[in-house]
């Protein structure tokens, strides 16, 4: 019961918080859509809707084909000159598409868009638009049909779900705001991650899906300003209730100290634990909707545990009487974690805070290669960015719900693969201290790395001339992580030695006449010198050569 209770109470924050920040979804996606990591981390899914909204018959395998396609030609989107817009990649990203369309005549003539293809590129574009049509009667966008086979694909592979979802979505409704669909696929996504852990799925699932409809049918209960939202069709109805202010409720006849302060509280504890503490959930939540959801679960799993303990003794009054300071205790000591984050955040930089957690997250999960683990501290890195510049009180919200859906990926990899005890015992103890539990494992000792030559370690060829910031940047913390795996209790500053010594070793070669033969010198010189560095110890050098570490 207490499983059911719970994802209940997440199924529908999940919903009604998938938007972090508390502010017109379409706003935020506007500023987003101006911003290169939006671009760089969305182009798949933008493209992806604008070719199912325009080409609405279309499998989703030929969509995908057409993606690839174009993502071919719209990778200059992911290195804009400084003088650049992205907004304006995108639409040379829409000329590109139509264009692309217009010469394949396969695909204009299946789709009657030959009269469109002889216009010019503004009226081809109104040409085009005149084609869409919404469907009619798909009246739930959040409506899953099989559960259960959702969930089998999910755990196989998350990513196909989320695409498939976005290109049902983006088709049936062609007019929808291509940053509100991403929006609503976040929200779909963390629906299928919560329901898939439940025994039943199905209900679960309906339960999501009834939501918008239940809320509509019970405005004069729930809130007086969603009365506008309810006249508006699917999905536009969830968009508007989601982003509607709350009424405030009265909170004056049932005060939250009766959970720490009536004498009959245990009674009611040990007749009918699940109707109390489901209540206390429910009060304590509407009392705080400036909390992110997992930190009103720790609070809930506190107040749980103490009542297990208290009721157990003479004076139980006594022992839970404290339980207001025990609820502050965690809302302080979460609270206090994520400043810290940004404080750091802030002191470091953005690109210096990403290789702190590389170095932090590779000790705690040395199993994972370097390419996973820079993708998914460049995932956390990335919400920091979001979310520090917030105020105080959206910072702290938006930090927790962006962990809850970061580590919630590691879990799934986990599941899939294990990776250690550590991260499996922060995976399957406590969802709500799923984050502390993370950010308080430590390295894992049990782990032995696989001897690494030179060129296992770091790619040491002309391709690091031709490279992007970016890609030189993956490189870098490739091997970083690396380094740390071999030494993982070295000083953090010997690690940025080395990192500072590769990236001077990439810009002397890369300006020498003869690149290659530059870096393959000191590729060389560095594997002669391997088994004089491992007997001399960790990151030491003489001569010349890329620095070596013990790796037996």
């Amino acid at each position: 019961m207490k499983t059911v209770r719970t994802i209940s109470f997440l199924v529908f924050f999940s919903y009604i918080k998938c938007q972090t920040l508390q502010r017109s979804l379409l706003d935020a996606a506007m500023q987003h859509t101006n911003s290169q990591n939006y671009l760089e981390e969305n182009l798949r899914a933008v493209t992806s809707i604008m070719v199912a909204q325009f080409l609405q018959k279309l499998t989703y395998e030929k969509v995908q084909t057409i993606v690839k396609e174009l993502l071919d030609l719209a990778e200059k989107c992911k290195s804009l000159k400084p003088h650049e817009s992205p907004s304006e990649c995108c639409h040379q990203l829409m000329t590109t598409f139509l264009e692309h369309i217009c010469n394949n005549q396969g695909l204009a003539d299946r789709h009657v868009f030959s009269d469109c293809c002889n216009t010019n590129n503004s009226a081809r574009h109104k040409c085009f638009l005149s084609y869409k049509k919404d469907v009619a009667g798909y009246s739930d966008i959040f409506q899953i049909s099989n559960p259960e086979q959702i969930c089998e694909m999910d755990k196989e592979n998350p990513v196909p779900v989320k695409e498939k979802y976005i290109y049902e979505t983006s088709r049936k409704h062609p007019f929808l705001y291509g940053p509100t669909i991403l929006t609503m696929s976040a929200c779909y996504e963390t629906a299928v991650q919560s329901c898939c852990r439940e025994e039943n799925k199905t209900e679960c699932f309906q339960i999501k899906s009834q939501l918008m409809n239940y809320t509509c049918s019970k405005q004069a209960t729930l809130s007086s300003k969603i009365t506008p939202c309810c006249e508006l069709p699917e999905p536009f109805r969830g968009e508007c209730i989601i982003n509607s202010e709350n009424d405030k409720p009265d909170l004056s006849s049932l005060p939250l100290s009766r959970f720490t302060e009536d004498q009959f509280v245990c009674k009611q504890f040990t007749d009918k634990q699940d109707d109390i503490l489901q209540e206390f959930l429910y009060e304590y939540s509407r009392r705080h909707p400036e909390l992110a959801v997992p930190v009103i679960l720790r609070v809930d799993t506190v107040y749980q545990n103490l009542l297990g303990k208290c009721c157990k003794l003479e004076n139980p009054l006594e022992c839970y009487s404290h339980g207001e300071e025990m609820f502050q205790r965690v809302v302080r000591e979460s609270h206090e974690h994520v400043k810290n984050q940004c404080d750091l955040h802030e002191k470091l930089g953005a690109s210096n805070f990403h290789d702190r957690l590389i170095v932090l997250y590779t000790k705690k999960a040395p199993q994972l290669s370097a390419q996973e683990l820079v993708i998914f501290t460049k995932n956390m890195a990335a919400a920091a960015t979001k979310c520090c510049p917030l105020n105080d009180e959206q910072q702290f919200a938006c930090m927790e719900n962006s962990a809850k859906l970061i580590l919630g990926a590691l879990c799934r990899r986990h599941e899939a693969e294990p990776i250690n005890a550590g991260v499996g015992h922060c995976c399957d103890d406590s969802y709500a201290f799923r984050k502390p539990c993370f950010d308080d494992l430590q390295v894992d000792a049990t782990y032995i790395s696989p001897h690494l030559s030179c060129d296992q370690v770091v790619n040491l060829n002309e391709d690091l001339c031709r490279a992007q910031e970016e890609e030189l940047q993956t490189e870098k913390q490739k091997l970083l992580s690396n380094l740390v795996k071999q030494e993982p209790y070295a000083a953090e500053m010997q690690f940025q030695s080395v990192i500072v010594d590769f990236a001077h070793l990439v810009e002397m070669c890369c300006q020498a006449e003869k690149s290659e033969m530059c870096l393959q010198e000191e590729l060389s010189t560095s594997q002669k010198q391997q088994q004089k560095y491992e007997t001399k110890g960790p990151f030491k050098t003489s001569g010349g050569g890329l620095p070596w570490w013990r790796s037996g």
